[in-house]
């Protein structure tokens, strides 16, 4: 399969930051737009066609904050949209408000993942992930943040319950954004892998591809439920060495 490759990132990836490593956002900002738009959307298309029972996970609870979620993006990204809405590829996509997964799936770049309190934690109750970075929807699905992070060795009790508190304190039109810097041998996109067989981590003299996301947290005003985002961004090495060192 042809690498799906971007040429820029708005952020420089390289630039550790503690964690969680969040920063202010602004709804101006919150999703994003690139360069490799049309390759992605069709990938999202084939994956949402071929493995949906793998790339989508709903929870009846979590229907009204989907369909919520589905509002909010349509008014952030297509305003003047009614049944239909034309991509900036040119492909038309109906609404429906039936499966709001689906319909978000076939948007925007963004994955999204919904996350509903339930008496001390917040539990995913809903996602659609067509590019995971080495993880598996149904290995997360409907369990609790601690749960989700368990494969991530820096991500201890004391990471989790800021974490929590992070989200309790999410405010709605005020969305929260962070990205990691992954070294990939393989650029591609739809990269799913169980906890229990962990990808050997690269360094960046063993790797070719810089995976980046760009992860969002936005709460709804209506539902409450917090939305997790993920703008997947990979690029080839050459390009973050640019990056470092300009002309």
């Amino acid at each position: 399969m042809t690498a799906i490759l971007q040429q820029e990132i708005p952020y420089n990836p390289l630039i550790q930051r503690p964690l969680p490593g969040i920063q202010p956002a602004s709804m101006e900002t919150w999703l994003h737009q690139d360069d490799a738009f049309a390759e992605q959307m069709q990938r999202r298309e084939s994956l949402l066609s071929e493995r949906r029972s793998e790339v989508l996970a709903l929870d009846p609870q979590a229907m009204a904050p989907a369909q919520e979620l589905l509002d909010m993006v349509l008014a952030q990204v297509y305003p003047t949209a009614s049944n239909v809405v034309v991509r900036p590829d040119g492909v038309q996509v109906a609404i429906d408000r039936t499966q709001p997964l689906d319909t978000l799936c076939r948007l925007v770049q963004e994955d999204f993942c919904i996350l509903q309190k339930m008496e001390d934690e917040h539990v995913l109750t809903g996602a659609i992930l067509c590019f995971p970075a080495s993880w598996r929807l149904s290995e997360k699905f409907m369990r609790p943040l601690l749960d989700i992070h368990i494969p991530v060795a820096s991500y201890d009790a004391n990471v989790a319950r800021r974490v929590q508190r992070l989200f309790d304190g999410i405010q709605t039109g005020r969305p929260l954004w962070r990205f990691n810097a992954l070294w990939y041998e393989d650029a591609e996109l739809h990269q799913p892998r169980s906890a229990n067989e962990p990808r050997e981590i690269r360094d960046r003299g063993r790797a070719q591809y810089m995976r980046s996301e760009r992860q969002t947290l936005l709460r709804l005003p209506e539902t409450r439920a917090v939305v997790f985002s993920i703008h997947t961004y990979v690029l080839p090495e050459h390009v973050m060495s640019e990056m470092e060192n300009p002309a």
